[in-house]
C-alpha cells in the first residue's frame, strides 16, 4: 500500500483558508498560529507538485487544480470528521446531547408529549430544541446542524420518513370586512387587505409557501404571532388547523368563504440529518416521533395513505 504524500489535516486546514479568506483569519478560526497554517499549505502545494492557491488582491483564491482536488478532498475531511464523532459517540453510549429542530407547523402538544418521553426515557441527554419555519427545516439538515429534524421538505440528497399531514386554513376575525363580501371570495378580494405572513427562518434558500398576492403583508416571526395578530383583527392569514380548534369553537375566528384554496396540505417529514452517527437517544426520539403522530393520521380509502 502506497504512503499518502497529503495528509487530511493539510487539506482541513487548506480549506479554512479559502473559506475565511486568508491565512490570518484561518488561523484564528482552527486556533493556530499564522506560521502554522502557511506552513501546512506550503507542504501540502509542495507534497503536490501542484499550486493551489494564489494571492489576489488581499484574498487567497484557489487556483483550477486547488478548485478540483479541494472539491474532492472536502469529502474526504467530512468523512474523517464523522468516523471520529461515531467514535466518540460510540465510546459514551447515550449521547450527551440530542439536538431537535422542529418546523413550526408541527402540533405543539404533540411536541411537547414527545419531549416530556425523552426526558424520561434519556435522562442523560440534554435535549435541544428548536423551532424553525419553511426553509429552515432544510438548512438544519444540509449543515448538519441537527441531529433530529421534521420539515416539511427532504434535501435532495437525503432520506425522510413520512410523519403526518399538517392542514392549513384561511382564517380571519368575524368582523374582517372580507365577510362583508357576499359571494365566495376570490384571489381579487384578498389582494386589498393585509395577510399575515410567518417569516422563513431559513437564511442560506429562503422561501414562501402559500398564497402570497397580498400587497400588504404582515410579516411575523412565529405561527402563534400570526395567531395573535389574526384575533386582534388586523389581517387574515392560513394557519394550522390544530391551533384553531378553540379560536374557531368559541367563534373567535372564522373560515374564510374562498372559492377555492381555503386549505392546503402541508406534509411532515423526519429526517437524520446524519444517520450513520445516530445513537440511543437519536432512535428512541424517532420513535416517539412516530408513536405520537399516529393519533393524528387517517387512511384515506381511495389510495391506502396515512393521512390527516
Amino acid at each position: 500500500m502506497a504512503v499518502a504524500k497529503t495528509s487530511l489535516e493539510q487539506w482541513a486546514v487548506l480549506a479554512a483558508v479559502v473559506d475565511s479568506g486568508g491565512f490570518a483569519a484561518a488561523a484564528e478560526a482552527l486556533n493556530r498560529s499564522q506560521s502554522a497554517v502557511s506552513y501546512a499549505v506550503a507542504r501540502l502545494q509542495e507534497s503536490l507538485g501542484l499550486p493551489l492557491l494564489v494571492v489576489e488582491g488581499r484574498k487567497s483564491v484557489l487556483t483550477a487544480h486547488g478548485v478540483t482536488l479541494l472539491a474532492r478532498a472536502r469529502h474526504l475531511v467530512k468523512d474523517l470528521d464523522t468516523l471520529e464523532r461515531l467514535a466518540a459517540s460510540l465510546k459514551q453510549g447515550w449521547e450527551a446531547d440530542l439536538k431537535l429542530v422542529v418546523d413550526a407547523a408541527f402540533p405543539r402538544t404533540t411536541l411537547l408529549a414527545i419531549i416530556a418521553e425523552l426526558q424520561r426515557s434519556c435522562p442523560s441527554t440534554q435535549i435541544q430544541l428548536a423551532d424553525v419555519v419553511l426553509s429552515g427545516a432544510e438548512q438544519a439538515i444540509i449543515e448538519a446542524s441537527a441531529d433530529v429534524v421534521v420539515t416539511s421538505r427532504v434535501p435532495a440528497g437525503f432520506l425522510g420518513d413520512w410523519l403526518l399531514d399538517v392542514t392549513f386554513v384561511a382564517v380571519a376575525r368575524p368582523d374582517h370586512a372580507l365577510f362583508n363580501i357576499e359571494r365566495k371570495l376570490v384571489s381579487e378580494d384578498l389582494v386589498r387587505h393585509v395577510q399575515a405572513v410567518v417569516r422563513d427562518s431559513g437564511t442560506a434558500r429562503p422561501r414562501d409557501d402559500g398564497w402570497l398576492g397580498a400587497e400588504r403583508r404582515f410579516t411575523v416571526s412565529s405561527m402563534e404571532a400570526s395567531l395573535a395578530t389574526i384575533l386582534a383583527g388586523l389581517a387574515y392569514a392560513w394557519l394550522p388547523e390544530h391551533l384553531l380548534s378553540g379560536p374557531l369553537g368559541e367563534g373567535a375566528l372564522r373560515r374564510l368563504p374562498l372559492a377555492a384554496g381555503s386549505t392546503r396540505t402541508v406534509p411532515l417529514h423526519i429526517v437524520l440529518a446524519q444517520p450513520e452517527l445516530i445513537g440511543p437517544a437519536g432512535r428512541a426520539a424517532v420513535a416517539a416521533f412516530h408513536r405520537h403522530s399516529q393519533p393524528h393520521s387517517r387512511t384515506d380509502p381511495t389510495t391506502g395513505r396515512a393521512g390527516s
